[in-house]
């Protein structure tokens, strides 16, 4: 052996993984799942019989959870999927700049100021008319694979 030091460096970042693996066969309805490297929701599962040589097939449909679109894909009921972390934090909302971008509360009083204005038109006239009227507003933020993304408004009254 050398006296040499070894420095490693290490390239993942901490924490818990961005999926994990789930047992096709397993996977139901409104659960999620990675579908093209894209987290989804799966909206309906269907199961064929095995043939004579084969595997039982599970087919799924699904709604990627950032853009809306439906994906479908087919995978051996004994075969791993990768299913997706996805986590669902509420924030308040302090301000939103000109860029399009918000600033939110954290839960330890620090501001997140990184995430933009959801695409979803319905949501964002929602979130800019509440805040106009002075409105204090709670966003709901979906996070899954390093991705994130305004989901859901709570309205808790008027500003004090």
């Amino acid at each position: 052996m050398s006296d040499e030091e070894h420095h490693f460096e290490s390239k993942a970042d901490a924490g818990a993984s961005k999926t994990f693996p789930q047992q096709a066969g397993t996977i139901r309805k409104n659960g999620y799942i990675v579908i093209k490297g894209r987290p989804c929701k799966v909206v309906e599962v269907s199961t064929s019989k095995t043939g004579k040589h084969g595997h039982a097939k599970c087919h799924f449909v699904a709604i990627d959870i950032f853009t809306g679109k439906k994906v479908e894909d087919i995978v051996p009921s004994s075969h791993n999927c990768d299913v997706p972390e996805v986590t669902r934090t509420d924030y308040q909302l302090i301000d939103i700049s000109e860029d399009g971008f918000v600033s939110l509360l954290t839960d330890n009083g620090s501001t997140k100021d990184d995430l933009r204005l959801p695409t979803d038109e319905s949501l964002l006239t929602q979130i800019k008319d509440g805040f106009a009227e002075g409105k204090d507003l709670v966003v709901s933020v979906m996070s899954a694979m390093g991705e994130e993304q305004i989901c859901g408004l709570k309205d808790i009254g008027p500003k004090n």
